[in-house]
């Protein structure tokens, strides 16, 4: 794991993944946010031409992720849908995934698109506002735990902005008491934080994670 970076979140040791995830190891979990299955299917649809096999590929990217971090959980916060599963194309890939899985338990903590869940029958448990790991507060929204407890969370895609580069990259927005997940899905868009003193990101790309400077 030589291209991913160590942090303390709380009292705790995290490991964030160039694969846009966080890795807890002494929880044996991993964390992402944002999977939004049938995004490109829906877009397509709506006769925006987005690539086939969006699906496909974020489960293998999944795969790769608990085969190298050898995790016992998956938490998904928030919008692993992106609208209805009635006859969706990605829902047999991924109840496929699932059976492969059996010995991975794999929690949602309900996001804003994920109003069809309860009848999508995806093999996972489903935490309604926020579920806890540990010392974690998990959440979509990124709304801080009034007892000061770390939350970690998702649902703003941030992203850097980097001199030099055409493109922004997806990354960890790395707060006080928080912490905000890349969106793992690749068909995103995203927002540009503006960072408070002592705030800092840690940019995705390459399959790699880098630190950026805090704010000062």
């Amino acid at each position: 794991m030589d291209d991913d970076v160590r942090v303390h979140l709380g009292d705790e040791e995290a490991v964030l993944l160039g694969e846009r995830a966080l890795w807890l190891p002494q929880r044996g979990a991993v964390l992402i946010a944002d999977l939004h299955l049938g995004k490109a299917d829906i877009f397509r649809r709506a006769g925006i031409a987005l690539p086939v096999g969006g699906t496909h590929s974020d489960l293998q990217r999944l795969q790769q992720l608990v085969e190298r971090t050898d995790c016992n959980q998956l938490w998904i916060l928030g919008d692993v849908l992106h609208g209805p599963v009635h006859r969706a194309p990605w829902h047999a890939q991924w109840l496929g995934w699932r059976e492969q899985q059996p010995g991975l338990q794999v929690h949602v903590v309900r996001g804003n698109h994920d109003r069809a869940l309860s009848k999508a029958t995806l093999a996972v448990d489903v935490h309604e506002r926020q579920a806890m790991l540990g010392p974690f507060v998990l959440r979509h929204e990124p709304e801080p735990a009034e007892d000061g407890t770390h939350v970690i969370a998702g649902h703003l895609h941030p992203q850097a902005a980097l001199p030099g580069l055409p493109r922004r990259l997806p990354a960890f927005w790395l707060r006080g008491h928080m912490t905000v997940l890349p969106a793992f899905s690749a068909f995103t868009a995203g927002v540009v934080p503006r960072l408070q003193t002592g705030e800092q990101m840690a940019a995705c790309g390459d399959g790699a994670v880098f630190l950026l400077p805090k704010r000062v």
